[in-house]
């Protein structure tokens, strides 16, 4: 039994090689992961008799273009394919079915059911639950290999859970490392494509910068439809420094019983602004968000604590609202505006680099590296697919963050006053007197 395949590439070769229980492959366009797929389900169906394979994709119009079709001009006299049941059978009972999830409860359709080997083609497409549920998918009694290969490139409503695994790898409790592999592919890598078509790498070479960086170097902390891409941690990152007393500070805070996300934020003499303390924690009751907050916030004196509006929102079985019970606690919370487009564009502004008078680069909001649940979450929210200048509430879990620093923004802060010097003072500037003090340049 013979099947006209072309060599892979190095990288490709190395996808083909991996062992390890989940397998990613790409970081950039053209890196030839869709070939690099087929070839391999295909090898494995006809290397394992009666293995279950499972191609997926995140719709049905994809997945024939990509995979289908190439695959019935390959394996033509080789594996019989039924339109029925979306799956090619090949000599000895292995069989290679295809799917799509087009809206996430899709995934339920595969609950239940067992694969040897999943494919998840363009990875970052997928939510992180989908992934999960498939993952469950992924067992049965018998010596084929188990095996989870995933294809992506940086962008898309799954991309902060591929970096998460692996990229950054950063894992949670019951993840291994050792379980993990991810083969960084890019348009280089597929000469087939450069000798083909030379045009696309200067196409990708003439995109927009964030673009470029993301789909020709695939750079995964840069991605196509990322709302704020004025964010860079080297920029907005500091470290913690003692605030001076006279600094003008403020609280806010999104709260519901999935995620307190709170802040406080210090305010200099011109304006600029400083996250530099976070309390981000789940599954607790008002009186408990309110007593947790009060406790972090030691001795601090917010000039003002804001909130969402619909903490003002009154019970029908008590009458009472959220901000009532906080008041209870001693914390009079302030309804913020809640124009989310506004706060947004506001927000970009804030981030927005600018010349400082040294000639290096600075922003009006920056964050203590002490707040890391906002610094995970304001990279990763995205444009709205229904609002271009609106954000995105999925992921859903990267959005308290910044709604919280959005309902400060939109409070209008104001600049604190300086201390007056004591007569025959010599005085200084006021960024002298700073770095003197905090040992801070901006």
């Amino acid at each position: 039994m013979l099947v006209d395949m072309q060599p892979p590439n190095p990288k490709q070769a190395e996808f083909f090689q991996a062992r390890s229980r989940f397998v990613a492959y790409g970081g950039a366009r053209g890196g030839g992961k869709s070939w690099a797929v087929r070839q391999k389900a295909m090898l494995m169906a006809l290397r394992y008799p009666g293995i279950r394979i499972l191609l997926l994709r995140r719709s049905f119009p994809e997945l024939r273009e990509n995979h289908i079709l190439p695959l019935l001009a390959q394996l033509r006299g080789v594996a019989e394919y039924k339109e029925t049941e979306k799956a090619f059978t090949f000599p000895g009972g292995s069989r290679l079915r295809f799917g799509y999830c087009d809206r996430e409860a899709d995934v339920m359709q595969y609950q239940g059911q067992e694969y040897d080997v999943i494919f998840l083609d363009e990875a970052t497409q997928f939510t992180e639950f989908q992934f999960q549920t498939l993952t469950a998918c992924l067992r049965g009694a018998n010596p084929f290999p188990k095996r989870f290969y995933l294809t992506c490139n940086p962008g898309g409503v799954g991309h902060h859970w591929v970096k998460r695994l692996f990229v950054d790898r950063d894992y949670k409790e019951g993840e291994r490392p050792e379980d993990y592999t991810f083969i960084q592919a890019r348009v280089y890598d597929n000469q087939t494509l450069m000798e083909h078509d030379p045009g696309y790498v200067q196409m990708l070479k003439n995109l927009p910068e964030d673009l470029r960086r993301a789909w020709l170097d695939g750079e995964w902390n840069i991605f196509a439809g990322q709302y704020f891409p004025e964010f860079r941690p080297e920029l907005h990152v500091i470290q913690p420094f003692p605030i001076p007393d006279w600094w003008n500070r403020y609280f806010a805070m999104d709260y519901g019983l999935d995620m307190l996300a709170a802040y406080w934020i210090a305010v200099d003499g011109f304006g600029r602004a400083f996250v530099y303390r976070e309390l981000y924690q789940s599954d607790l009751i008002i009186s408990e968000a309110a007593q947790k907050i009060l406790q972090a916030n030691q001795n601090d004196r917010p000039l003002a604590w804001y909130a969402p509006p619909d903490l003002w929102n009154r019970r029908q079985d008590t009458g009472r609202s959220v901000s009532d019970i906080f008041a209870e606690y001693g914390i009079p919370l302030v309804k913020a505006q809640n124009n989310r487009v506004q706060g947004w564009l506001d927000l970009k502004e804030w981030l927005k680099p600018v010349r400082d008078e040294s000639g290096g680069e600075s922003a009006a909001l920056r964050f203590f590296s002490c707040c890391p649940n906002l610094i995970k979450s304001i990279p990763a929210l995205q444009v709205s697919t229904k609002n271009p200048n609106d954000c995105s509430t999925e992921p859903h879990e990267f959005t308290h963050g910044p709604d919280a620093i959005r309902y400060f923004i939109a409070g209008r802060p104001l600049p604190a006053s300086a201390p007056l010097l004591p007569e025959n003072t010599p005085s200084a500037s006021f960024d002298d007197q700073i770095h003197d003090f905090l040992h801070f340049g901006g």
